[in-house]
């Protein structure tokens, strides 16, 4: 249990004390992930919902919604994902790179990227039939944050010394992520019209994820807590879109 409250210590603004977590921590943290990312996406659905309800414009909804999100996670996916494009919309070695993601400013490809990810899940989240919000977004959640297994999966070195990311680089088996890709396709065949949207949105997902991991692992020289924000926004965002479209 001690993984879990430290799963909802980093990725929620819920105040969980944890104290100073061990290596062991830390990784079993992020095999409960997917279940924190599940209750983020169902509390953004359900508000999203909500909104709607009440006559709220279903675009203004699904914005709130996303930014009900930023701030239940205390922006952190969100800034990862920033300087991750800015460190690879940048020229140079591995070093460059890291230096220029660890400047703490939002370059061009940084405003971009926000703008397109967060205007296509708030778009997303406004098309969704209503009566599969809340499930949709919970999915998304779950499948971003497996996200976080994959990048960190043993063979893949901390691109830098400290952080987040050096405490969980290679900390994964690589079947961690595989296995709640493949349960999260079980569920969502379930929930979704014609069992194929669901699956389609998980599978695309992992694909997308697997491609940034291997793309950022060569570019930077290994893994680093911005790619797993990174990896977990666009997970969210494949899966949200996809479901838009097919549902």
């Amino acid at each position: 249990m001690r993984s879990l409250a430290l799963a909802l210590s980093w990725l929620t603004v819920l105040p969980v004390r944890t104290g100073e977590p061990s290596a062991r921590t830390a990784a079993g943290a992020l095999r409960w992930a997917p279940l924190v990312g599940a209750l983020l996406g169902a509390a953004a659905g359900a508000l999203a919902l909500g909104l709607l309800v009440v006559g709220v414009p279903p675009l203004v909804g699904g914005l709130l919604a996303v930014g009900f999100l930023g701030l239940a996670t205390r922006g952190m996916h969100l800034d990862g994902l920033a300087d991750t494009a800015d460190g690879l919309g940048c020229y140079g070695p591995p070093e460059r790179a890291l230096a220029v993601m660890k400047d703490g400013g939002a370059g061009p490809f940084a405003v971009v990227t926000l703008i397109v990810v967060l205007g296509s899940q708030a778009a997303a989240l406004a098309a969704l039939p209503a009566g599969r919000l809340v499930a949709g977004a919970a999915l998304a959640g779950a499948v971003g944050r497996t996200g976080f297994a994959w990048v960190a999966r043993r063979g893949v070195p901390a691109a830098r010394p400290g952080g987040l990311g050096a405490t969980v680089a290679g900390s994964q088996p690589w079947w961690v992520a595989v296995l709640w890709w493949a349960v999260l396709a079980t569920a969502a065949a379930a929930v979704t019209p014609a069992r194929w949207p669901g699956v389609l949105a998980v599978g695309l997902a992992a694909l997308v994820v697997a491609g940034v991991s291997r793309h950022t692992a060569r570019r930077f020289g290994g893994m680093s807590g911005d790619v797993l924000g990174a990896a977990s926004e666009l997970g969210v965002t494949v899966v949200l879109v996809v479901l838009a479209a097919a549902l």
